[in-house]
């Protein structure tokens, strides 16, 4: 008879956990497509079909009744921003309530729990980069030449989200196992998002109308500026903003101060959730 000792699941080592579990993270990432879309006709096809919807609702909302179109390329500075926040929506959304959502998995089995998470936002992605090609057909049409810096840059932004979604993801899947009402104050913030970031208005207004102050803290937002990269690669880069008697007008600093900046706040974030998720995961079999 073996006299070695039992070993233990090796906990406490986070998002490293991940890393080893590639292949389950696989096998979670391609059972939540294919739950997602059972029964369905269109399947994948959503990921167009959502989109293009409020695309058509704000072009018309905003870019003809309110005239905002008069701006060069509007079609490229509004889908640019929407396809962004969108990506952060679904990540954030879906993986506030993957854990609960895999309750009889987690009470079962002994897994990393970042495992949900992080398969939530890479079906997020997958979800993005249908749009992120549209966007990229209709760049072109306009006359796209991107800077190599601005490409860097929409990389970094994309980095950027990826990690506030993941960070507030983390955190909220934690604090949705304990309390339900978590579930709640990530829809209200969902449900400003597109707002809270200059999507469908122009960054300016809000420092010429509100003051710097109110800017500087509204800046701070990595959204706020993810948007904004997005933007300087994409709208900013096209032949009609290019040749426009005023060119882009954007933030200072945005690609040498401002992304750095977004960039740190979005880490801190993602270590904060990591830590907070850590703290409380050893009592989601038992909550759930």
């Amino acid at each position: 008879m073996s006299t070695e000792a039992l070993a233990a699941p090796d906990k406490g080592i986070g998002l490293l956990g991940v890393l080893r579990r590639r292949d389950l993270l696989r096998l979670i990432v391609r059972k939540e497509l294919k739950v997602r879309y059972r029964s369905s006709i269109l399947g994948l096809l959503w990921s167009y079909v959502k989109p293009g919807v409020q695309f058509v609702i704000f072009y018309f909302a905003l870019g003809i009744f309110l005239g905002l179109n008069k701006q060069p390329n509007f079609v490229i500075y509004m889908f640019s921003g929407i396809i962004l926040v969108n990506f952060f929506s679904e990540a954030l959304g879906q993986a506030t309530r993957s854990v609960v959502a895999n309750g009889a998995l987690v009470k079962k089995i002994y897994l990393p729990r970042e495992l949900f998470p992080v398969a939530s936002v890479w079906v997020a992605v997958v979800h993005f980069l249908p749009q992120f090609l549209i966007l990229l057909a209709a760049c072109f049409f306009f006359g796209w030449t991107p800077t190599f810096l601005q490409l860097v840059g929409a990389v970094g932004a994309f980095i950027m989200v990826t990690m506030l979604a993941l960070g507030l993801g983390l955190f909220f899947a934690a604090a949705n196992v304990m309390f339900r009402d978590s579930e709640n104050i990530v829809d209200l913030i969902l449900m400003t998002a597109t707002w809270l970031s200059p999507v469908l208005y122009a960054w300016y207004l809000v420092r010429d109308t509100l003051g710097e102050t109110f800017y500087f803290f509204y800046q701070l937002n990595p959204m706020t500026i993810a948007v904004e990269v997005f933007h300087t690669a994409f709208w900013s880069a096209t032949a009609g903003v290019r040749n426009a008697p005023e060119g882009a007008r954007l933030p200072e600093n945005l690609l040498s101060t401002w992304l750095p900046v977004g960039l740190l706040i979005s880490l801190l974030i993602l270590v904060l959730g990591q830590a907070v998720f850590r703290r409380l995961e050893g009592r989601f079999a038992q909550e759930l």
